[in-house]
């Protein structure tokens, strides 16, 4: 199999839609299978041979990301056209989309697309100027537009397909997640990260991960500790990211006082100084409302941290079968409940991390790349039907 991936977004630019691209690449890669992506070039990448790297422009909205230049990648058609692609998988719809369908119709090759942001549910925060009741109409208008053009859609959890289905959309959606690269994580050292940062271990720790920014709701888990301090005076909520709401959050945890009780630690790259970070915590916290699939949810059960968590959105797919984590409401009163639960219980942290260790197997970034090789032949399989149809017609 040889596949061209599109996207706005890779790294050195952190997010979940990276983490998902790398995962899948590097599975299919072990598995025998070629991919060549096509991504923004952000000017500070290490070269890759198999990423195609396209002159961009930042975003005023959002300087973390870049817009690809389109008329450069039409002007690589013909160096890809030698590449003998089999299919074309966009990731992201913006540039990318629309890049990827005239290759697609250039090559005369299937298309498939990726949706792994609930796009309406966060986009006015980067245009806060437009109602957001107009830009939650436009996301859903931009949405059914592009899926009526591809083959067919992946979508990472079923709350992700009923939102499309929610939207009208009729094309055939196939749930994909994104696995775990469970054999890559190695344990985590909390002592070393206590040192490190001048913890006292004694503190009982609350770590979150992921990239911050409004959508994430990381402004509810300050809410949390500053009501939790109230029966845990030295509590600690460790936040590990990096992102435009980050000057917003420290002003809102000067307004609650709750200085002594969060660090804020930026971004950390995956490893050991990653892992380290979710060991360091008594239990995982996280309330995204947005999240399409909650990744992070999955790598901190398998270092063996027990999890809190609201289950919206995607994060219900990971959270619906009971294991290695305690579901709150999207209440402060309840989540602070169920934190004082593990907390206050030696036996139930040990389940709960015990139990998330096994169930992370189940999500391994092996068997969703099988899965996916198996979706792209089915693809293939269906075009070549359909080619010969038409001319025997």
């Amino acid at each position: 199999m040889n596949v061209c991936m599109i996207t706005d977004v890779y790294f050195p630019r952190v997010n979940g839609v990276s983490t998902s691209i790398m995962t899948f690449r590097r599975s299919l890669k072990e598995l025998g299978h070629t991919s060549t992506l096509v991504a923004p070039d952000y000017g500070d990448e290490s070269h890759d041979a198999e990423v195609v790297r396209i002159a961009s422009r930042h975003l005023f909205m959002d300087p973390e990301d870049r817009l690809m230049k389109i008329r450069r990648i039409r002007d690589l058609t013909a160096c890809l056209r030698r590449r003998n692609f089999d299919i074309i998988h966009i990731q992201t719809p913006f540039v990318a989309h629309v890049a990827g369908m005239r290759l697609a119709r250039a090559l005369d090759l299937p298309v498939v697309e990726t949706y792994h942001t609930h796009f309406e549910e966060y986009l006015y925060h980067y245009m806060p100027l437009l109602p957001k009741r107009f830009m939650r109409l436009l996301a859903r208008m931009l949405t059914r537009h592009q899926a009526g053009q591809v083959d067919e859609l992946i979508v990472p959890s079923l709350a992700m397909k009923e939102v499309l289905r929610s939207y009208g959309i009729r094309t055939p959606a196939t749930i994909l997640p994104t696995g775990i690269e469970v054999n890559g994580f190695g344990e985590g050292d909390r002592k070393a990260f206590s040192r490190r940062y001048g913890i006292d271990p004694r503190r009982p720790v609350l770590v979150t991960v992921g990239r911050v920014a409004l959508e994430k709701n990381i402004g509810f888990l300050l809410d949390v500790v500053a009501e939790l301090r109230t029966r845990l005076p030295d509590v600690l909520l460790i936040i590990a990211g990096e992102g435009p709401a980050q000057a917003r959050l420290e002003k809102r945890i000067t307004e609650l006082e709750i200085e002594y009780n969060v660090m804020m630690i930026g971004y950390l790259e995956r490893g050991q100084d990653l892992w380290n970070c979710y060991a360091a915590g008594d239990l995982f916290v996280f309330a995204s409302k947005t999240e399409t699939q909650g990744l992070v949810l999955l790598e901190a059960m398998a270092l063996g941290v027990p999890v809190v968590s609201t289950a919206e959105l995607g994060t219900r797919d990971i959270l619906c079968a009971g294991k290695g984590a305690l579901v709150s409401k999207p209440d402060i009163n309840d989540f602070v409940e169920k934190i004082m639960q593990i907390l206050s219980s030696k036996s139930l942290r040990e389940r709960l991390a015990a139990e998330g260790r096994e169930y992370v197997n189940s999500w391994s970034a092996e068997y969703m790349a099988k899965r996916l090789i198996d979706f792209y032949s089915r693809i293939i399989q269906e075009r070549g039907t359909q080619a010969c149809r038409r001319q025997s017609a």
